[in-house]
């Protein structure tokens, strides 16, 4: 079984909104799916409204139940995947790290994913996440 997260700043809007898109796209594959943040800024905090909002348009099934929680060591040596929402997030994926675990540390996609807590524009963050999340499924399933 391949153990994938998804991981941005706070764990409240990009990564389980990946978490949750790719679960959703998932349909027999020997996936675990997570997410996590790099920061403990949110901690325990609900998936953002906006965020449950886009879940609740598109008919995407979430756990309600779900908080922030940081990336820790552990999760660096349980998952085969860590993949960051943006630049920022891999940079600080690899400064936790601290080479130990950099060859499981990937960009989402290309120029990343605008942090939607930023932009409010959570319409556009999903069209960039069920995209990339599309992406990554088809290269998980060649490798």
């Amino acid at each position: 079984m391949k153990k994938v997260c998804f991981v941005c700043l706070g764990n409240i809007c990009r990564s389980p909104m990946a978490e949750f898109v790719m679960k959703d796209l998932v349909s027999s594959e020997n996936l675990l799916i997570e997410s996590r943040a790099t920061s403990n800024w949110e901690h325990g905090n609900p998936i953002h409204h906006g965020t449950q909002g886009i879940f609740k348009k598109h008919h995407i099934a979430y756990d309600y139940q779900k908080s922030s929680q940081q990336i820790s060591y552990q999760d660096f040596r349980d998952f085969d995947v860590i993949i960051g929402m943006d630049r920022n997030n891999v940079a600080d994926l690899k400064e936790m790290s601290r080479g130990r675990f950099d060859e499981k540390i990937f960009l989402f996609v290309d120029g990343g994913v605008p942090d939607p807590w930023f932009t409010g524009d959570f319409d556009a963050t999903y069209e960039l996440v069920k995209r990339g999340c599309e992406q990554w499924l088809a290269r998980l399933r060649n490798s």
